[in-house]
């Protein structure tokens, strides 16, 4: 399965922001900043990285359904969204 690298843009953007924060968390525990502060931007970057991995599962879904690719059936189309349940 192939995903339309336009459909991608936006979730390259994501992980690269998420990159971002998840470099900032380290320098939060490198400098000692305060714990709850550190976990508010974990957690960010933790829903960054959902948010990215369902946005390919359905852009994977979409392709299979519209576009009739069938290089993914349901079982392996299940384990993908499931890995990120």
């Amino acid at each position: 399965m192939q995903l339309d690298p336009t459909e991608l843009t936006p979730v390259i953007n994501r992980l690269k922001r998420a990159q971002g924060q998840l470099a900032a968390v380290t320098r939060m525990l490198e400098e000692s900043k305060d714990c709850k502060d550190v976990v508010t931007q974990l957690a960010a970057v933790s829903k960054a990285l959902d948010r990215a991995g369902f946005a390919i599962i359905a852009s994977g879904l979409e392709q299979c359904i519209v576009r009739e690719d069938t290089s993914l059936d349901k079982k392996e189309l299940e384990k993908l969204f499931l890995t990120l349940a």
